[in-house]
């Protein structure tokens, strides 16, 4: 067989830092993927959140390609119209009025870290350089990043961390408020905990970060990198909310596939950074920053949002019917098209079962199946999806 042909290969020599599903895939198309072996797949992973669009969108692929053919590469020692282009656009639909662009949603957060101690020390000297984090919570693997993250088990092996973050538990102000004490700049949260689960806020959680951040002078980061452009419904989750943060990051889904992170801040927070204080060598380079500029254009539009809820209505109440079928199932949470479903046992056979059967999920904290699927999946394969996922339900 082709696929663990390529398996066998690539675990001679490639490091095995992530738990790989056993398939070796070749093709996308839509919400579809093909193996090596030619088998077809309905992908409600969508690269983690990355591939909006859907697999291989022509018009992103066309605007790849096109600068590929013009300029690819010339470093931020200078100006390019793709990345202008880029950067008007992530203003013209947000709260913020400069970005910086990166490669990862990792790095952008390690920007978004770096930019509120350098605010706080610049505005009132030093001591002040506290973030406030939230338990459960996930902004990366690099080690700040990794320092930002509410899970434990991502730290083990990587001591000691870089110091300076309080955990809090998502969802309880109080908890917030108790903590900013005199040595914190910033609280950093994602709208919608996804890796932790895909966990949703109280309707007026977030509202009440942005009042505490407002009283003790604090940078209110909004970390969006899985729930940002399009995946909730709206552009951006914190819009379902009626709340703005101060400074914002996305990447995943930005350039549909290719590695593109963006810092999105206000003009008194980006004062904070100057020439020497930050940088990124193939941040917002012209061949990914013309496909992301399509990419987002696309994700945008009113009539493309609006299709993206009505779908993940129809998803939520096809869950809630599952829900109601099934003792196994916990909880149903999501919003959009991003969605964990809690069950009372390891997720691992659920996941299996599907990808045997052609459909491919993810499990996240052990026990939450969670459904990520193109924003471009149409009714019929959704149902196709669920299909296969009753009958995993079924089996155990």
């Amino acid at each position: 067989m082709l696929s663990q042909n390529w398996i066998d290969r690539a675990n001679r020599v490639v490091m095995r830092t992530y738990g790989r599903q056993p398939l070796a895939l070749v093709k996308g198309d839509g919400c579809r993927v093909w193996d090596a072996d030619g088998k077809e797949y309905l992908d409600f992973v969508a690269g983690l959140a990355v591939c909006n669009l859907g697999h291989a969108h022509p018009e992103v692929a066309r605007a790849a390609a096109e600068q590929l053919a013009k300029l690819v590469h010339v470093s931020n020692l200078y100006y390019t119209a793709p990345m202008t282009e880029l950067a008007e656009e992530l203003v013209r639909l947000s709260f913020a009025d400069r970005v910086f662009f990166a490669n990862s949603g990792a790095e952008v957060n390690e920007g978004a870290i770096k930019l509120c101690r350098r605010y706080s020390r610049e505005r009132y000297g030093e001591g002040r350089h506290f973030i406030i984090s939230t338990y459960n919570s996930f902004h990366g693997r690099t080690l700040g990043a990794l320092s930002a993250t509410g899970q434990e088990k991502f730290h083990k092996g990587f001591e000691p961390l870089l110091e300076g973050f309080i955990f809090v538990p998502f969802n309880d102000l109080e908890a917030a408020a108790r903590a900013a004490d005199e040595r914190v700049c910033a609280v950093l949260v994602e709208p919608i905990q996804g890796e932790g689960g895909v966990c949703l806020p109280d309707a007026d959680y977030l509202a009440g970060l942005r009042r505490l951040c407002d009283d003790q002078g604090l940078l209110l980061v909004f970390d969006e990198v899985q729930t940002g452009l399009g995946r909730t419904g709206e552009v951006f989750a914190h819009e379902h909310y009626g709340v703005t943060p101060d400074v914002m990051t996305l990447a995943k889904a930005l350039a549909n596939g290719l590695p593109m992170g963006a810092l999105l801040t206000t003009e008194d927070a980006a004062r904070a950074f100057v020439p020497g204080t930050h940088a990124s060598t193939f941040g917002g380079g012209p061949v990914i920053a013309a496909a992301a500029l399509t990419a987002l254009r696309l994700l945008s539009q009113p009539e493309f949002l609006a299709q993206v809820r009505v779908k993940g209505q129809y998803v939520k109440n096809s869950l809630k019917l599952l829900q109601e079928q099934f003792t196994v199932i916990k909880e149903i949470r999501g919003l959009g098209l991003m969605w964990g479903i809690e069950l009372d046992r390891e997720g691992g056979p659920v996941v299996d079962f599907c990808r045997e059967r052609g459909l491919l999920l993810n499990c996240t904290q052990g026990n939450v199946i969670r459904l990520l699927p193109p924003l471009t999946v149409n009714l019929d394969e959704i149902n196709r999806g669920l299909q296969i996922l009753t009958a995993a339900l079924v089996a155990v």
